[in-house]
This record gives structure tokens, sequence and C-alpha cells, in this order.
């Protein structure tokens, strides 16, 4: 049986190319010109995609993406726009549109845009979908929410924005948004942009030609060439300098990219991710990044938490990096780790999160005595969040003293009630997420 697509556009010509396009890819095409004609059809025939222009004549097609979400969040919905307004086209893409595609339509997008999504329909999540998504671990309620929110932002080809603290796991999150995705069998790119040196970062993006330089003494792809019909993932982009942000909002608004040394344009279909552990909003206020490259980049967002907001999932991660250890020991008698030791590690604040706890135990299991990981051997810094409280302060000398010594501890008792999630803490005192974070760093209380 073929696929059922179900077309809602008020010009006629437009309906009829979309339809003779889509009935030539073996499809069944449905055509309407209004939302209350599409919203009957739904409810009268199943559709394995939906094509929307946003302008209808009784009503914005942003409406029928937020129906389409409700009440069949299984459809793909991809909407079409006037040439240049993107900021309507990024709203439908965080009400959960799939893509979206600009007038006048390039036929060879529109036939990639619908193998995509019908590539998903047919086959619903990859078989290796939950690969990467195991190695989020933990049952606590912030991890579980964040896996839901993955399972769904998989759905969209909008570009990912994901914040954290070093070693929250931000790539991880970005490889399980792409094994879920209907790209999951095309290829996934990482770059850190902080490791590519300014001389070179044209090239390694967008590729070089033969001569096009010293030193260029081959052709070269680049990284969003060779992540085509993929996934491009851009960590610490907070790194990119000014120059090369102008060249890659410019590829990513044309879709297209040229090779260092090359008089032609190359069309590129990626979806891009991208992270950073630094505070993206304040480089954009300080003119270090361009806000319509952050915009373009921020559709929808995903935030990694910290172990410490989480601490309930430390004997989980502790539990699989030891499996993880002993497996790399092969005939070796197997690494324990000593109740104490665990009971260390509980009360730790890993400022390095899971990255931090991997490298503590991996060194432990190197030091420890028969085998068995005791508190010594982990060579923790500090007691984490309890090294915090009153009895760890230096004595009060002054008023200012004494005024700083509430604050910070009515700073620590909304941060504990709130499991160290500053926004929520933030919330609760009343006081916006900058302040906190100035308040933080000034009593000393933050990592940053």
């Amino acid at each position: 049986m073929d696929k059922q697509v179900l077309v809602i556009d008020d010009e006629q010509d437009l309906r009829e190319l979309l339809s003779i396009t889509l009935r030539g890819m073996g499809l069944a095409a449905t055509a309407y010109e209004t939302i209350a004609e599409a919203k009957q059809a739904l409810q009268t025939k199943h559709f394995d995609l939906c094509l929307t222009d946003m302008r209808l004549p009784d009503g914005n097609g942003i409406d029928l993406v937020a129906y389409a979400q409700q009440h069949y969040p299984q459809m793909p919905i991809a909407v079409i726009t006037a040439y240049g307004n993107v900021e309507l086209a990024v709203d439908a893409l965080k009400l959960g549109a799939f893509d979206f595609l600009s007038k006048p339509i390039e036929l060879p997008r529109l036939r990639q845009q619908v193998d995509n999504a019908l590539h998903r329909v047919a086959d619903g999540a990859p078989a290796n979908s939950n690969s990467n998504v195991s190695t989020l671990l933990g049952g606590s309620k912030v991890m579980q929410r964040i896996r839901a929110q993955i399972s769904k932002v998989a759905r969209s080809q909008a570009p990912m924005f994901i914040s954290g603290e070093s070693g929250t796991g931000k790539e991880l999150a970005a490889r399980a948004i792409h094994q879920q995705s209907a790209r999951a069998n095309r290829p996934f790119v990482a770059v850190n942009c902080g490791a590519i040196p300014g001389e070179l970062m044209e090239s390694e993006f967008f590729g070089h030609k033969k001569g096009s330089f010293t030193g260029a003494i081959d052709d070269k792809a680049g990284l969003f060439p060779a992540a085509d019909g993929g996934t491009l993932f851009l960590d610490e982009v907070a790194d990119l300098p000014l120059a090369m942000q102008v060249k890659l909002l410019r590829a990513i608004q044309e879709k297209t990219v040229r090779a260092v040394g090359s008089e032609v344009e190359t069309d590129v279909d990626v979806r891009l991710m991208s992270a950073t552990h630094k505070d993206l909003y304040k480089a954009v206020e300080m003119g270090q990044f361009r806000s319509d490259l952050f915009y373009r980049l921020n559709v929808i967002d995903i935030h990694m938490p910290s172990l410490r907001e989480r601490s309930e999932d430390i004997a989980e991660h502790t539990e699989h990096i030891i499996a993880k250890l002993n497996r790399r020991r092969k005939d070796q008698a197997p690494i324990k780790l000593g109740t104490e030791a665990l009971e260390k590690l509980l009360d730790y604040d890993f400022p390095g999160n899971v990255r931090e706890l991997e490298n503590v135990l991996e060194r432990a299991s190197t030091l420890c005595d028969k085998n068995l990981i005791a508190p010594q051997d982990l060579k923790l810094v500090s007691a984490g969040p309890s090294s915090l409280t009153k009895t760890s302060q230096p004595p009060v000398n002054s008023l200012d003293d004494h005024l700083d010594e509430i604050e910070k501890d009515i700073l620590i008792e909304a941060l504990e009630k709130t499991q160290w999630n500053k926004t929520e803490a933030a919330r609760k005192l009343g006081i916006s997420f900058r302040s906190i974070r100035y308040r933080l760093k000034k009593l000393g209380l933050s990592e940053d």
C-alpha cells in the first residue's frame, strides 16, 4: 500500500506541483486548501506525512503543527514558509515540526526531506536506537526526563543545543538523539571546536582543494561533507572565532559549503547539534558570539544536569564504570569497591561530573591492594557540598563577614532543597539566575 501524504496549501499551482512530485515518488498525495479540511481528513484517514503551508485562509500552519503534535505525534509534519521567513519556521520546529521548506520549493530538497521523514515512519526507531541512551544512566527523575526529551526531539530535524558542565555527557546525549533519528544509519561526526587551530578551521569544516595553501597536498572533504545525510556535533561551539561564526551561519542558512580553493558550492544535508560548558547567553551579551548564529543553533535545547543535581545516580554510575574496568582486565581478578569507599563517593560533589567519577575509579583501580578499592585509594580532594556548610567557614570578624555568612546559609539551604539546581533555587529565592550565579561566585560557592 502506498504511503499517504497530506498536503495543505491555498495555492492551487503549488498543491498540484507537490502532488505530482509525491506521486512520482510512488506516494499517495491528498491535497486541501484549509486547516479545517485537513483536520477533518486527519480524523477519518491515516497519513504517514504532512506538508503544510504557514499562511492559510483559516489560520496559521503553526496551529496545525501544535494540533498534530497533540493528536498525531507519530506523523512527521513539515512546514512551507515564504523565503526569508526563518522566524516562523523556527517557531514551528520548536513546536515539533519535522523540518521546513522555503519557497520557491527546490524539488530535490523536497524529495530528500520526504525520504528522511518516511524512513523514520517505515522503520520506527532503528534497531540500535537504545545503544547510546542506555549509557545515559540514572533512575533519577531528572534523567528520566532527559531520556524522554531525547526520544521526542529525535523525531525533528531542528538544530539542537546541549548545555551543561564539563563531563555531564553532552556528546552522549547528541549521539543518543542521532541514534533514534531518521539519520541513524548515516554518519555522526563530532568535533571539538576549541581543538582546531584558527588558521585551519575553514579547511576542517568545509574541506580544501589540493594546492589551495601550503601543506594542502591532497583534496580534503571537510566535516560538513563527511556528515552529509547525518549529524554534525559541534562541541565547545563557544570557542569558534567570530570570523568562522559568520561562515558557519552562511553554511547553515544556504545548506551549501565551498571548499577552500574551490569555486563550486556543494549542497550538504546535515542536522547540526552543538554544545558548550560555557554560558553562551553571556558570550552573546559580551559580543563574543553572534546572536544570529546562537538563535539558529539553539532552536531546541537540552540541559544536561550535573552529578550534584542527581547524586542518587552515583551508585549506578559507579557500578557501570567498575564493570567496564573489569571487562578490560580480562583474565585478572575483578576489582571490587568497598562499602566505605562507596559512601565517600556518595558524599563527594564531583565538580568534574561523570567524567571525574570515571577518572577517580580508574586511578583507584590501579592503586588499590588485593583488588579492593578503599577510601584512601580514591584520592578525593574534598567532601563535596557538605564542605560548604557553616562548620567549614572561617571565623566571622566584621559586619560584612556576618552578612556574607547569613547570605551563604540562605543560598546553601535553597540549593540543598533543590538538589543544587541553581535555576530552581533562584526561582524559590525570587532572584534571577544571573543574580544567583554572581552571589555564588562572590561567596566562593561556585566551581566556575
